[in-house]
């Protein structure tokens, strides 16, 4: 990674960090998506907006469930089942495989600043939501 994109990426994190919340013991969280990349093999990854890689816009996540799921007013009813959820060091670690794909979300409980990465056998995809408790329903 050149050291332009470094400082980009540095500056987008720091930006982020005004737009999320604390989300310790939170049991459902809404997430926002703000940035993806799609990366290949020996290619470096290309930012590319969300709905171009069929990422919605905000993801709903069941903790308890153990699921994440578009939200209603999105009308795309999609969800997907979450394997493992732990809470470690004062972070949020979920993993899951559905489609031929693996991901795994990190979200640090005191920003509710996400990463995320779905792996497939020949790309990933990498995003990047801040996140806040969902109150429960």
């Amino acid at each position: 990674m050149n050291k332009n994109r470094r400082w980009l990426l540095l500056a987008s994190l720091l930006t982020l960090s005004a737009s999320a919340d604390d989300i310790r013991g939170a049991d459902k969280l809404l997430c926002s998506i703000l940035q993806t990349s799609l990366c290949f093999a020996e290619v470096e990854c290309t930012n590319i907006p969300p709905s171009s890689l069929n990422v919605p816009q905000f993801i709903e996540i069941d903790i308890k469930a153990k699921r994440l799921s578009t939200t209603a007013a999105s009308g795309e009813n999609r969800q997907t089942p979450i394997e493992s959820v732990s809470r470690k060091d004062g972070h949020l670690l979920l993993h899951g495989y559905e489609q031929e794909r693996a991901f795994t979300m990190l979200v640090p409980e005191l920003t509710g600043l996400a990463s995320f990465a779905s792996v497939g056998e020949d790309r990933s995809v990498v995003a990047f939501a801040a996140c806040t408790p969902l109150p429960g329903r």
